[in-house]
C-alpha cells in the first residue's frame, strides 16, 4: 500500500506553506501519475477531473527537522521510499535555469528545506513521519 506525506517548514509563512505544498503536489502528480483518479460525473453530468487517490496528510517540522528527515528518507531508497524536495533555493530562483544553476553550486549540507513529500511503503512513510504534527 502506497502512502504519501508533505512535511512543510513551520516557520514559513502561510503563503509559502501553500506553496510549497502547490510545488510537492505538482511534483508528486508527475511522478506517480497512477495516485490521480479518473474523471467523474456530478447528477447533472458536469465533469469533475480526477483528484488523488489517497490520504496526503501536510505535517510540520522544523529546519533541522527537515534536514534530518531528509537524510533518513534518503538512506531507506532501496526500500522504495521516494523524496520530493523544495529548498530555499527553489523559492527564491526566478526561473528553472536560475534554480539549476544555483542550486549546481550549493553542497547538500548547505541547502534549507522548505518542504518534502515522501511517497512509498505505507509502513515506511508512516515510520519516519508518525511522530510529527499535522498542521493546523
Amino acid at each position: 500500500m502506497t502512502r504519501c506525506a508533505f512535511i512543510i517548514d513551520q516557520d514559513l509563512p502561510r503563503g509559502l506553506i501553500a506553496n510549497t505544498a502547490a510545488i510537492l503536489a505538482m511534483t508528486l502528480g508527475k511522478e506517480r501519475p497512477d495516485l490521480i483518479g479518473h474523471a467523474v460525473l456530478d447528477a447533472d453530468g458536469n465533469r469533475h477531473q480526477g483528484i488523488t487517490t489517497i490520504v496526503m496528510p501536510i505535517l510540520m517540522s522544523d529546519t533541522d527537522g527537515l534536514m534530518e528527515l531528509r537524510k533518513r528518507a534518503a538512506s531507506q531508497a532501496t526500500s522504495g521510499i521516494e523524496v520530493i524536495d523544495v529548498t530555499e533555493a527553489a523559492q527564491r530562483a526566478k526561473s528553472y535555469d536560475a534554480y539549476e544553476l544555483g542550486i549546481g553550486e550549493m553542497r547538500h549540507d548547505h541547502l534549507r528545506y522548505l518542504g518534502l513529500c515522501l511517497h512509498g511503503p505505507a509502513r515506511l512513510v508512516r515510520s519516519l513521519t508518525g511522530d510529527l504534527p499535522l498542521m493546523k
